[in-house]
């Protein structure tokens, strides 16, 4: 059984490490690393393209799916191990501001705020919560020092046929754009408790239980409707998981503490208000204001006047009729 256990160490001023999944039992084993990667090395494996969409459905393309998902998750895991095996002079201070450019929330973001013209968007808030994005590398690393030690388990996650956590994709989709590895807060978030992609209209995780209340919370907030089953335990092969049914899984949120449980949920909040997701409904605001930017009644009354005195309404403003 893959095991995914805690290791809380400190040595001088280092924070917190995890040691994270180790495939003691299953096979292939992820290769020990003989040399320790620079900071530039271990900044390089969190830059990665999207992998290509298959249009296709049909056994060859969903044998590749399942390859490059399986590649996938065994490159988060190693990347995982590499990031809190790093030594202090190695590992980014603050890793997830290195990489907010390459998140597509920042990207939405940023186009959001050029199209709001008229302050409907909360942009200044909006602003300052990326500016602290720090916060969120110290949250992920207090909740590392208070989660217990699990087997990993999966999940499918279902969210209105759309990719609405920002997971990375493999294989078809219906609706959104491929989004690579680490290229979305909430993937960089979820690779510290597990690993997880997304495939036509459902995601997956695998990993620590934190990573399953993390989606909960995340789509609860947004009003996002979602739906949590156990991933079969014959859906990934060659990946090793447990298959929880719910009675398994309300024994693993019992082992979490409530304050572990509150510090997942103030993560949840920070990823939920940066959200792809809620800067849509943002500039769909900007869209009602542009609809509504001038005075309707005051249009109507003045439509009125020229229909009842027999001018046609496109002679508005000849006739001293105000446009707005």
């Amino acid at each position: 059984m893959s095991k995914l256990s805690v290791t809380i160490q400190r040595t001088q001023a280092e924070p917190a490490q995890a040691a994270v999944a180790a495939h003691k039992d299953s096979a292939p084993k992820l290769a020990e690393a003989k040399t320790m990667l620079s900071k530039a090395e271990l900044l390089a494996l969190f830059a990665v393209p999207a992998l290509p969409v298959q249009t296709l459905n049909d056994g060859a393309n969903n044998q590749q799916t399942a390859e490059q998902r399986v590649a996938l998750y065994q490159s988060q895991l190693e990347r995982t191990r590499q990031l809190y095996m790093a030594s202090i002079y190695s590992r980014p201070t603050y890793l997830v501001q290195s990489l907010k450019a390459q998140f597509v929330e920042f990207q939405h973001y940023q186009m959001s705020t050029e199209l709001d013209k008229r302050g409907v968007a909360e942009s200044d808030a909006l602003r300052k919560l990326w500016q602290q994005l720090h916060v969120v590398d110290d949250i992920i690393e207090d909740i590392i020092r208070h989660m217990p030690a699990q087997s990993p388990a999966g999940w499918q996650i279902t969210t209105q046929g759309r990719n609405s956590l920002c997971l990375p994709t493999v294989g078809r989709l219906r609706n959104d754009a491929p989004i690579a590895d680490q290229g979305s807060l909430n993937s960089y978030v979820l690779a510290h408790f597990g690993v997880m992609s997304y495939t036509y209209d459902r995601g997956y995780y695998i990993g620590h239980v934190v990573g399953y209340l993390f989606c909960c919370y995340f789509c609860a907030h947004l009003s996002i409707t979602y739906g949590v089953t156990p991933l079969e335990s014959n859906l990934i092969p060659e990946y090793s998981y447990a298959s929880l049914e719910t009675p398994n899984m309300v024994r693993l949120l019992q082992a979490l503490d409530g304050y572990c449980k509150k510090r997942i949920y103030q993560l949840a909040i920070i990823c939920a208000r940066l959200s792809y997701y809620a800067t849509d409904k943002r500039i769909e605001k900007m869209l009602i204001a542009e609809v509504n930017d001038f005075d309707k009644k005051l249009q109507l009354r003045h439509l009125d006047m020229l229909l009842l005195q027999g001018v046609m309404p496109e002679s508005a403003v000849d006739n001293g009729f105000p446009a707005s």
